[in-house]
């Protein structure tokens, strides 16, 4: 892949965390007051028109991006250090492994927006660690199934059997000997998961569901633009629709570009 191509696939992603990172700093009107008429059309004054309440929707759209970012990195890292861990411990012990398979099993079966509603209404002051819990167990078993799979053509080579006859442990074995070999299954599984990260908390944002995100965040901007606002200021829902797809599309392919880059070099 040349540097163009790289540049063009990598440019959205980067554009778009560097829009949600400095965009607070950027946005020319406080989000929380209003500067126009409900759902007016794109001015001098705000230009990408206003909101239900008449606030700047280019001002809202600056902050809401920065939560939603940092939450899903969180969700995303965690869930892809946890089944990496868990899928290489299991390529690594079959006895274990046929427990973290037939757990997985259980676990894959799960309908993800049930036990989003079932979790978040009962222990609402849970917020942002609730959606962290959800991401855990509903992409952990997946993500370990493929991490698992993966490890299993370096589990039994010859390197991994001398480490094991000089006595290294399991911790060890799985972060000296396997892990360094599952650089391209880390970066294609953090991908995935970061884009179910953002599904997933935009979806509970667009449900109102209590995450402790701020109230200018993209998934809230379109719950509570959508409906008249597609008719009297189509850009009060595009925008932030088109700012989650952006992020979550931008990083799969960054990931992407980054991963078919590595498998050239090696």
């Amino acid at each position: 892949m040349n540097r163009t191509r790289l540049f063009l696939r990598v440019a959205p992603a980067v554009v778009i965390v560097v829009a949600a990172v400095v965009g607070p700093w950027l946005a020319p009107h406080p989000v929380d007051r209003p500067v126009t008429f409900p759902f007016a059309e794109p001015s001098s004054e705000a230009l990408l028109g206003g909101d239900q309440l008449g606030r700047d929707v280019l001002s809202r759209f600056l902050n809401g991006g920065w939560d939603l970012l940092l939450l899903a990195l969180v969700m995303a890292v965690l869930v892809t250090g946890l089944a990496a861990w868990i899928g290489c411990a299991a390529a690594l012990r079959p006895r274990l492994g046929e427990w973290i398979e037939r757990s997985a099993d259980l676990l894959i079966l799960l309908p993800p927006v049930l036990a989003t509603l079932v979790l978040m209404l009962t222990w609402p002051q849970l917020g942002a660690y609730g959606l962290v819990i959800i991401a855990l167990v509903l992409g952990t078993p997946y993500s370990a199934r493929v991490f698992a799979a993966a490890a299993a053509l370096f589990a039994k080579t010859g390197f991994v059997e001398v480490a094991v006859a000089n006595g290294e442990r399991l911790p060890s074995l799985i972060l000296r000997e396997t892990l360094p070999n599952l650089r391209s299954t880390v970066a294609t599984q953090f991908g995935l998961r970061f884009v179910a990260s953002i599904y997933l908390v935009g979806t509970a944002a667009f449900l109102q569901l209590p995450t402790t995100l701020s109230d200018s965040n993209w998934a809230t901007m379109v719950r509570e633009c959508i409906g008249p606002g597609m008719q009297l200021n189509p850009w009060s829902v595009l925008i932030p629709s088109l700012g989650i797809i952006a992020l979550a599309f931008g990083m799969q392919r960054a990931i992407g570009a980054w991963t078919a880059t590595e498998k050239k070099v090696s």
